[in-house]
């Protein structure tokens, strides 16, 4: 147990009303939590911070405190035999220690104690980003329902000026033991519903539940490069915990919206580029869009649909880090539609000057897909 005054630990005074001792004890416990807090003593000091909260929210061992010092609570304080003050049962360092680590990771229970009040649970928040918004980053303002602290009361459930008290069936432990014959089963205070405490004069705001259902507004950074599936967690914006215990998480998962010119793999984006067949037979430049603006594709001349192209260092740059990816193009070649007369009758030109049979140099594609027929029959035949 620490040494330092209780008080001291909380930045409180000593006739602290229990009010004003669960806001500091808030306001320390988010800033020393091991999950937002890496700094080598964080879980000391939320151990620390924890104790004195427990001690000085409880008018028994508050009372031991202020008349015995950290004595009462040591072995054999208060000129008692087998043990310190718990206040009915526990209270040790294991006990501490558990609920320590309870609270990081959701626990809901002490050992040979009651319940202990319950972190809020994590929220989800499914946000559509334009891929634009996702590769350069943005910032997103969003809107979420949610159990949050009642300002009323603060959580504590109780009427203002009022306070919990101690649950008389189970006197704070949060459980009884049935006994039947030879066994003994140990299950939650009915009276109390394993809390350990009683609200007699419950808020009216909440009614008694410490919470409130509620519609938030958060403003989320979105970080450059974000991709399908990516999840932001935002510690402590989910659900407020019960009676003062931590806030649960909200991780805003991203999906990408389909966009009209690009899909996107991983770091490359890939997208179509049409092309004249003029310009496929006879090579030149193609304007192509990236996500920097637009940039000239060389052609070579007599390219086919379907070909290719990439452009290094032109795709997104992923926000786990790495290379920027690329652009990849494919070039499909475009048949004419609403053609004149004349247009059509050059066309015919163009193909009688092929030289009928004799133009199959002009069709590679033509001649090989012919060619691979003509075997298949006649390997059929033969």
């Amino acid at each position: 147990m620490s040494k330092r005054d209780l008080y001291e630990v909380l930045g409180v005074s000593r006739d602290a009303a229990e009010r004003d001792i669960k806001k500091a004890y808030k306001r320390l416990a988010m800033k020393f939590h091991p999950d937002r807090n890496q700094e080598a003593d964080a879980v000391e000091k939320f151990k620390e911070v924890k104790e004195a909260h427990e001690i000085l929210t409880d008018a028994q061992k508050r009372q031991a405190y202020d008349q015995y010092g950290h004595a009462a609570f040591e072995q054999g304080g208060m000129g008692g035999g087998g043990g310190g003050f718990s206040g009915g049962g526990g209270g040790g360092f294991e006990d501490m220690f558990g609920d320590v680590f309870g609270d990081i990771f959701g626990g809901g229970g002490r050992r040979g104690g009651g319940q202990r009040a319950q972190r809020g649970s994590d929220l989800r928040y499914n946000m559509e980003l334009s891929l634009e918004d996702a590769v350069r980053g943005c910032e997103k303002e969003i809107r979420i329902p949610t159990l949050a602290e009642c300002e009323v009361c603060d959580g504590s459930g109780a009427k203002a000026g009022s306070t919990s008290q101690t649950c008389g069936t189970c006197h704070g432990h949060g459980q009884v033991q049935m006994r039947q014959g030879f066994f003994a089963v140990q299950q939650a205070c009915p009276t109390c519903h394993g809390k350990g405490k009683i609200i007699k004069d419950p808020c009216g705001s909440c009614h008694g539940e410490g919470r409130k259902q509620k519609n938030k507004t958060l403003n989320v950074k979105i970080p450059a490069g974000v991709d399908t599936g990516d999840r932001i967690r935002l510690t402590g914006e989910g659900e407020a915990g019960e009676r003062g215990a931590p806030a649960g998480d909200l991780y805003v998962e991203v999906h990408l919206r389909q966009h009209h010119i690009f899909d996107r793999d991983g770091s490359n984006l890939h997208c179509e580029v049409p092309v004249s067949f003029t310009l496929a037979a006879l090579g030149g430049e193609v304007e192509v869009p990236t996500l920097n603006g637009r940039f000239k594709l060389k052609v070579p001349a007599e390219m086919q649909t379907g070909r290719m192209f990439r452009m290094r260092g032109k795709g997104v740059k992923s926000v786990r880090g790495g290379a920027v990816g690329d652009l990849i193009c494919k070039l499909v070649v475009e048949t004419p539609v609403k053609l004149s007369s004349h247009q059509k009758d050059l066309l015919r030109d163009l193909e009688e000057s092929f030289g009928g049979d004799a133009g199959q140099k002009h069709k590679p594609k033509s001649e090989g897909f012919f060619n691979g027929v003509k075997k298949f029959f006649d390997d059929l035949t033969g």
